[in-house]
């Protein structure tokens, strides 16, 4: 019996499982599950993002539909809610082609509202949706150490969770009311952006003063103004290894990704009648980035933006 439970196992993850969406998170996400031995089925819109899958032996699909026809697991990992929308149901979308009994999983931080309908779209196919949006940034994407929060029928978490835990150390479920850790997550992410144009703003003060800036990180992280911007993601270049700062502000958490997000919870606060000031002000400043040709670099950039707007 153990046997054959073992064999059935090994059979299950033989089975291709789709990936949509190969980004900075995306394609270290993907390549993981290949390292656990799943043949990856993908779909990106841009040829070249898919290009090292076909070198690696990977499959790579025409349209998220071809996806759909080829494998009845799939994630999607997507930059925002026009994309999901189109993938899901566009007309090459993977609902023209799923199979009934398809386990869809969106790793996405996408509109909760958005994220309900595709829920009710993907059921009415006769398909399993599950929310499962991620926590970490590249760096916990390569190193397979992402947390993710799913949302969906209990019954199917398990399903997901095979799946999941090739990517993330922690996979939590968090009930069948969805969009439980989109919310946390889009709160985080103000705050996060937030805490991130402090720690630059501070930063780049002390260096006007005349400090050393790896001597005033090193006081800030044992005072009282620490966070994680300031002691684990330095946005001044030079005073930490292993950050987008030590490297031109490349790969990382994208500019435009963190206005995406900020847009987001601008949204939510206006249907809930809450006031973000300072959320609504790091909204503007990161589509001012946006707008001056930070869009692909890491959210960080934001030092490098006051130094330049400083001269002005």
């Amino acid at each position: 019996l153990i046997h054959l439970i073992l064999c059935s196992r090994a059979m299950a993850s033989k089975t291709p499982v789709g990936f949509i969406g190969l980004g900075n998170m995306g394609n270290p996400m993907a390549k993981n599950l290949v390292k656990h031995g799943y043949p990856v089925v993908a779909f990106d819109i841009f040829p070249e993002a898919c290009k090292e899958f076909q070198d690696s032996g990977a499959q790579v699909m025409d349209s998220p539909a071809d996806v759909a026809e080829r494998a009845d697991r799939i994630i999607t990992m997507l930059p925002s809610s026009p994309n999901a929308v189109e993938v899901y149901t566009g007309a090459n979308g993977i609902l023209k082609k799923v199979k009934k009994g398809s386990l869809l999983i969106d790793s996405s931080t996408i509109d909760p509202t958005v994220s309900k309908e595709l829920a009710k779209a993907v059921e009415k196919m006769g398909a399993v949706f599950m929310d499962a949006p991620v926590s970490g940034g590249v760096g916990a994407a390569r190193a397979g150490n992402l947390t993710f929060m799913v949302g969906g029928v209990e019954q199917e978490f398990d399903a997901a969770k095979e799946l999941l835990t090739c990517m993330g150390s922690n996979v939590i479920y968090c009930g069948e009311v969805f969009n439980y850790f989109q919310a946390a997550k889009i709160c985080n992410n103000m705050l996060l952006a937030i805490s991130m144009i402090g720690t630059a703003e501070a930063m780049n003060l002390g260096i006007r003063l005349g400090l050393d800036p790896k001597l005033l990180a090193k006081i800030l992280n044992m005072s009282s103004g620490r966070c994680w911007s300031s002691d684990t993601y330095n946005p001044v270049p030079g005073v930490m290894e292993g950050v987008p700062s030590a490297n031109n502000f490349q790969g990382g958490f994208g500019t435009t990704l963190m206005a995406k997000d900020l847009g987001l919870a601008q949204i939510t606060a206006t249907n809930t009648k809450t006031p973000v000031p300072l959320g609504s002000l790091a909204h503007q400043i990161y589509r001012m980035m946006c707008a001056k040709g930070y869009a692909l670099k890491d959210f960080s950039a934001v030092f490098q933006f006051l130094r330049e707007e400083e001269n002005l």
